[in-house]
C-alpha cells in the first residue's frame, strides 16, 4: 500500500507539464485525483484516461469558480496549486489587463483555494502550492510582474501556515528553476543563458517536482510548513 492510498486530492491545473508529473505521480501512489485545465481539454483528457484520474474544467482566473470547485470536491486530504500565467515584456509596454490577469492567477486563485480547501480540510491536510524562483531572484529584464505574483506566494505561506497550524494542517510552497516542459523546452532560445546561471546545468524535470511535492504532501514531512523549497540547480544561489 502507498503513501496516498485512498487519500483525496486536487491538483489546479494539471493538464500539462509540472501539473500533469504531479497527476502522474499521485495517481500512481493510490490517490483519488481531480485535476484542473482550462486551455487543454485534449491533452486533460488523455492524462484522466491514462492515469484513471477525473479532469474538470476551470478557469483559474476566475475567483468564484476555483472557490466553488475547492468546495464541491469536498473535505481534501491534498490540495496542489499548479495553475500559472506567465507574462513577460517591458513593464511599460504591458497591458494592464495582462497584469491583472496574471495576478489572479498566480496569487488571488491559490490565497482562495487554500483558504476554501483549509475549511473542510481534515487534521494533517496539506497544501502545496507551485512558485518560482524567481520570487527571490530576477536575473533578466521583463518579468516584473511575473516575479512579483510569485513573491506574493512566500508571504501568503507563511501567514496561513500560522492560521491553519492548530490543525496540523501545513502550506509549502515550490520554487522550480528552469523546467523542461512545452513552456519552457530544454532546447529552447533561453537554453544557454539560464544554464549559465545554474550549477547543475540542464533543466529540471517535471517528475524531480512532483517527487518534491509528493514529499511535502506525505507524513514525513508534518512537521514542514510555511516554507520555501526551491529546486533549481542552484538558479538562484
Amino acid at each position: 500500500m502507498s503513501d496516498f492510498q485512498g487519500k483525496s486530492v486536487l491538483v489546479l491545473g494539471g493538464s500539462r507539464g509540472i501539473g500533469a508529473a504531479i497527476v502522474r505521480r499521485f495517481a500512481s501512489d493510490g490517490a483519488r485525483v481531480v485535476f484542473t485545465y482550462n486551455g487543454s481539454r485534449d491533452a486533460a483528457e488523455q492524462l484522466a484516461a491514462e492515469t484513471g484520474s477525473s479532469a474538470v474544467p476551470t478557469d483559474s482566473g476566475d475567483r468564484d469558480a476555483v472557490i466553488a470547485r475547492v468546495r464541491e470536491s469536498g473535505p481534501l486530504d491534498i490540495l496542489v496549486v499548479n495553475a500559472g500565467f506567465a507574462l513577460f515584456g517591458d513593464a511599460l509596454d504591458l497591458d494592464p489587463d495582462d497584469v491583472d490577469r496574471l495576478i489572479r492567477v498566480n496569487v488571488t486563485a491559490p490565497y482562495h483555494a487554500s483558504v476554501e480547501a483549509a475549511r473542510q480540510m481534515p487534521e494533517g491536510g496539506r497544501i502545496i502550492v507551485i512558485g518560482s524562483v524567481n520570487g527571490d531572484r530576477m536575473p533578466v529584464p521583463g518579468m516584473a510582474s511575473y516575479a512579483l505574483s510569485k513573491s506574493a506566494l512566500q508571504g501568503m505561506a507563511r501567514g496561513l501556515a500560522r492560521d491553519f497550524g492548530p490543525r496540523g494542517i501545513t502550506i509549502n510552497i515550490v520554487q522550480p528553476g528552469p523546467v523542461d516542459t512545452d513552456a519552457n523546452p530544454e532546447d529552447g532560445p533561453m537554453r544557454e543563458l539560464m544554464h549559465s546561471f545554474m550549477a547543475i546545468k540542464r533543466h529540471g524535470r517535471p517528475e524531480e517536482v512532483a517527487g518534491m511535492v509528493a514529499w511535502l504532501a506525505g507524513p514525513e514531512a508534518g512537521f514542514v510548513t510555511g516554507a520555501m523549497h526551491t529546486i533549481d540547480g542552484a538558479f538562484g544561489a
